[in-house]
C-alpha cells in the first residue's frame, strides 16, 4: 500500500498527518513555530524555524502512524498566506525593522502596509474587480510595496519571494514552481487568462517584482507533480526520494478541499454549500462553475481549489483571536488557554439555563477588531461594545464572551446574505478548524445564521484537504477530483433551533443597526 503524508502550517504551529488512499488518519502530530511581534501591527515569522517545526512533526507523525518512509508517495502543505523573503543564495532575508535576518516572513495578519494597501485601492485597477474592490493589507503587494519603501536594502538582498506554501514546497522539492492557488489568491496574478499584471505593478513601484522574487511566468496548478524529494529534505522529514511534492494552497483551501471536496463532481446543488473554515481568523469560501463576485469578497478565483471550478471568499479578520482578546482584556480573564475556554463556555451554559437562552440581551458587540474582511472589505473597521456596566465578575466575563461569540456568528450571517443576494442560495454551511470545539459557536453558526451546519467526520478536514493533493500528485488517484471524491469522509448535521430564530433575528437587526452607527460616528470625527 502506498500513503501520502500532509502538512498544515497554520498561525501557531506546524502540523503534520499521513493518510491512506481512502482518506484515512493514521497519525498526526504538531510542533509550535515562533512570531515575532515588534510593534503593533507587525507579526513575523522565521521561515527556518517553521521549516525546523515541519520536519520535526512529519517525523513523529509517520513514525506514530507505523508506515515505512518508503511507503510515503507524496507530500503537500498548506499554509497560512505569510510572505517569505529569501536571497539568490536561499539564505534568510530581514522583513524586520530591527533588520535580524531570522526574521524573514510577514505573516499573514500583518497590518503594517495599510497605506501600501489603500493605494492599491485608489489605483483603480482591473485586477481589484477580483477581490471585492478594496486591497487588503493582508495581500502581498502591499506587503512587497512596504518592503521595498521601509526596507530598501532587504529589497536589494532579495532573490526569491513566496507565498509560505510555496516556499515550504521549494524547500522540499527545489521546485521554484508557484501554486495558482497563492498567485490568484494573493498576487497581481489573473487566471484564466491575463496572468502577471505588469501594468500594476510597476504603477505601485514593484515593476521588478518578478526578477527580484525568482517568480515564473505562469501558475502550476494546485495539485500537479513538482517533482521528487530532494535529497536533503527526505532526510530531514525522515521520507524517501521517491516521494513527489505536490504544489500546495494557502490553509483555508486546504480546509475548503477537506470539507466541499466531496462535492467536486456535483453539477447541481453546489451553490447551496459553503465552506467555513474558522480558527483564529475565519474564512467561507463557495464554489461555482460560474464567476460570483460580491462587494467585500477575495475573488472569483479560478482554479484556487479545484480545477475548472472558480472560488468566491469572504471572512473575518479576528474571530478566535478575538475570543483570545476578549479573556485577556477582561479583569477575570488572564491567558486565554484551551481550559480557560472551556470554563467560559461552561459557565455560559449555567447562565443560559438559569436565565434563560435570551442571556444578556442588551449587551452587544460589533466584531470587527481587526478591520472588516467582508462584506464592508474594510481594514479600517473597529470594533464596538455597547451594554457595559459595572460588574467585574466572572459572570460578566462570560456574558461578554456569550455575546462576542454571537457578534461572531452573526458577521457570517452578514456575508451569506451578500452572497445570496448575488445569485446563491446558501443554505448549508461546512464548518472545520477551531471553532468545532467551541460548544457555543457551534450552536450559534446554526441558530444566528439558518443554516444546516455539517461538520465533517474527518478528524482534521484541513490536513485531509492536503492529503488530497499530495495523493493527486503521487498518483494514488487519477486527478485531484477523484482523489477528493475518494478521500471525504462522512459528515455530522446539526440544524437550527426553529424557536431561536426571532430572537436572533432582533439581534442582527442591531448589528446592523451599530454598522450603521458606527459609520455615522466615523463620519462624525
Amino acid at each position: 500500500m502506498r500513503f501520502v503524508c500532509a502538512v498544515d502550517v497554520g498561525t501557531g504551529s506546524a502540523r503534520a498527518g499521513i493518510f491512506d488512499a481512502s482518506g484515512r488518519l493514521l497519525a498526526r502530530a504538531e510542533r509550535p513555530i515562533a512570531m515575532n511581534r515588534p510593534r503593533a501591527g507587525h507579526a513575523e515569522h522565521d521561515s527556518e524555524d517553521i521549516w525546523q517545526a515541519v520536519c520535526a512533526a512529519v517525523r513523529e507523525a509517520r513514525a506514530a502512524s507505523g508506515v515505512a518512509p518508503e511507503a510515503i508517495a507524496g507530500i503537500a502543505f498548506d499554509a497560512t498566506c505569510s510572505l517569505v523573503v529569501r536571497g539568490a543564495d536561499g539564505g534568510q532575508v530581514s522583513v524586520s525593522m530591527g533588520n535580524d535576518d531570522r526574521w524573514d516572513t510577514i505573516v499573514w495578519l500583518d497590518h503594517r502596509a495599510l497605506a501600501e494597501a489603500d493605494a492599491c485601492t485608489a489605483s483603480g485597477h482591473v485586477l481589484l474587480e477580483r477581490i471585492g474592490g478594496v486591497m487588503s493589507p493582508e495581500m502581498q503587494t502591499p506587503k512587497l510595496m512596504w518592503l521595498r519603501r521601509n526596507l530598501p536594502g532587504s529589497w536589494a538582498r532579495a532573490g526569491r519571494l513566496w507565498d509560505l506554501a510555496d516556499f515550504l514546497s521549494w524547500r522540499a522539492s527545489g521546485s521554484d514552481a508557484r501554486s495558482q492557488c497563492t498567485l490568484v489568491c494573493k498576487w497581481a496574478y489573473l487566471a484564466p487568462d491575463g496572468g502577471w499584471q505588469h501594468d500594476f505593478l510597476a504603477a505601485m513601484g514593484i515593476a521588478d517584482l518578478l526578477e527580484r522574487g525568482g517568480l515564473p511566468a505562469a501558475a502550476s496548478p494546485v495539485g500537479s507533480d513538482l517533482g521528487p524529494l530532494t535529497a536533503a529534505a527526505a532526510r530531514e522529514l525522515g521520507l524517501t526520494s521517491a516521494c513527489r511534492v505536490a504544489a500546495g494552497v494557502i490553509d483555508a483551501y486546504a480546509g475548503a478541499l477537506g470539507t466541499l471536496g466531496g462535492l467536486a463532481g456535483a453539477r447541481d446543488g453546489l451553490d447551496r454549500h459553503l465552506a467555513l473554515i474558522a480558527g483564529t481568523s475565519s474564512c467561507v469560501m463557495a464554489l461555482s462553475d460560474e464567476p460570483r463576485p460580491f462587494p467585500g469578497c477575495w475573488g472569483p478565483y479560478f482554479g484556487a481549489a479545484l480545477p475548472g471550478r472558480w472560488l468566491t471568499e469572504g471572512g473575518q479578520s479576528a474571530t478566535g483571536a478575538l475570543l483570545d482578546h476578549i479573556i485577556s482584556w477582561h479583569r477575570k480573564g488572564g491567558e486565554p488557554t484551551v481550559e480557560m475556554h472551556r470554563s467560559i463556555a461552561a459557565r455560559v451554559m449555567e447562565l443560559r439555563a438559569q436565565e434563560g437562552p435570551d442571556l444578556a440581551p442588551r449587551l452587544h458587540v460589533l466584531p470587527d477588531f481587526h478591520g472588516n474582511r467582508s462584506p464592508f472589505g474594510d481594514p479600517h473597521a473597529v470594533g464596538v461594545i455597547s451594554g457595559l456596566d459595572l460588574d467585574a465578575s466572572f459572570d460578566s466575563l462570560a456574558r461578554l464572551y456569550w455575546r462576542t461569540c454571537v457578534a461572531i456568528a452573526l458577521g457570517v450571517r452578514h456575508i451569506l446574505d451578500t452572497l445570496n443576494a448575488r445569485g446563491t442560495a446558501i443554505d448549508t454551511l461546512h464548518v472545520t478548524g477551531g471553532h468545532t470545539r467551541n460548544p457555543l459557536l457551534m450552536e450559534l453558526y446554526a441558530d444566528a445564521t439558518g443554516c444546516t451546519v455539517v461538520e465533517p467526520a474527518a478528524p482534521d478536514a484541513m490536513l485531509l484537504g492536503t492529503g488530497m493533493l499530495a495523493a493527486a500528485a503521487a498518483g494514488l488517484h487519477p486527478d485531484l477530483p477523484a482523489a477528493c471524491a475518494a478521500m471525504a469522509q462522512g459528515n455530522n448535521e446539526r440544524w437550527p433551533e426553529p424557536a431561536a430564530r426571532a430572537r436572533f433575528d432582533r439581534d442582527y437587526r442591531i448589528f446592523l443597526e451599530m454598522h450603521r452607527q458606527r459609520k455615522a460616528l466615523d463620519a462624525m470625527a
